[in-house]
């Protein structure tokens, strides 16, 4: 029988801690289990180089890193995807395809994201330098039902992480997702 695999899709504003968190639970469940992260910023350096930043290249960057971790989730990996994904609908459609699939809100206030901005992108954004940037100008719609929020301004990552660790364990243990098809 082939291992159960899932996908733990990561979304928030840039600067929640999407990364961190992923990188985090990976070197936990990567001990055991089969892993592989996918990073939005990395996929857009390679799988969706090329890709803007509307609303259909957006949704055409998620069916992509979607496709992958569907196929990955299938074969028995432990998937972790970090990507804003600012539309529920799209983040819908990608959670139907897989099946297997969980959820992860990384919530922190956009005041909280904007301090954080090592990379100067919300100045730029707020400085006219940068268009569409979610948050910002392009809206950001926040998941309705995550199996998992993680508070990024009130939690310590190590409490973020355990909570998303022990909640995958958990499922995968009790056989509670559903094989994809």
């Amino acid at each position: 029988m082939k291992p159960l695999g899932v996908t733990v899709w990561f979304t928030g504003l840039s600067g929640a801690g999407k990364t961190s968190i992923s990188q985090r639970v990976q070197e936990q469940l990567g001990e055991i289990y089969n892993t592989e992260l996918l990073d939005g910023d990395l996929v857009r350096q390679t799988l969706t180089k090329g890709l803007g930043f509307s609303r259909e290249d957006r949704e055409e960057n998620i069916r992509r890193i979607g496709f992958v971790a569907h196929l990955l989730t299938r074969n028995g990996v432990i998937v972790l995807v970090s990507a804003i994904s600012p539309y529920q609908a799209i983040r819908q459609e990608i959670r139907q395809k897989i099946g297997s699939f969980i959820e992860v809100y990384v919530n922190a206030p956009l005041e909280i994201c904007e301090q954080r901005d090592v990379k100067g992108l919300y100045r730029q954004a707020r400085a006219g330098e940068i268009q569409q940037f979610t948050g910002i100008d392009d809206p950001y719609e926040v998941p309705l039902n995550p199996e998992i929020t993680c508070y990024t301004a009130q939690e310590s990552l190590e409490e973020s992480v355990a909570k998303v660790t022990e909640y995958v364990l958990a499922k995968l243990h009790s056989s509670a997702l559903t094989l994809p098809l």
